[in-house]
């Protein structure tokens, strides 16, 4: 895994991050549906951890769900997310985390479109930085454009 995707520490993280952007990062929070930034953003670019950069999903394999959160078919490389069992709220999920950063970005469903392997990443917009193809190049992307 690419060292340049470091988590930093809690206390620059605060200063870092909006106040809600750490809640769901680091402490497994939510937003509410249909009231976050990228649940109906479809432009061309590359999804990234707000907390480290790394590169998580491309806007290629985003689809409308009617969730109310971003949903993607899979992760740009799987080695970029982990997975972890929740069984928060009463329920049995698969919670979705980055693999640098350990960041908290959602949870994965096997309700997706099948001609795409049947997975639905669920994913907080809070968790994400988007960026647009137009600038992967100068902010340091150029080598995931193919994926977009």
């Amino acid at each position: 895994m690419n060292q340049k995707y470091e988590k930093p520490s809690l206390e620059t993280l605060k200063e870092k991050l909006e106040p809600f952007q750490f809640e769901v990062t680091q402490k497994n929070g939510t937003e509410p549906p249909f009231k976050n930034k990228y649940w109906n953003f479809f432009e061309d670019g590359l999804y990234v951890d707000v907390v480290t950069g790394e590169p998580l999903f491309s806007s290629k394999d985003k689809f409308e769900s009617s969730c109310g959160w971003p949903s993607f078919t899979k992760p740009i490389q799987k080695e970029r997310v982990r997975y972890v069992e929740d069984f928060s709220f009463g329920m049995h999920r698969i919670e979705v985390k980055s693999q640098s950063g350990n960041s908290h970005l959602g949870h994965v469903f096997n309700d997706g479109p099948e001609i795409h392997g049947g997975m639905r990443y669920c994913i907080n917009s809070a968790a994400l930085k988007f960026i647009p193809k137009s600038s992967m190049p100068e902010q340091g992307y150029a080598e995931f454009l193919k994926f977009v």
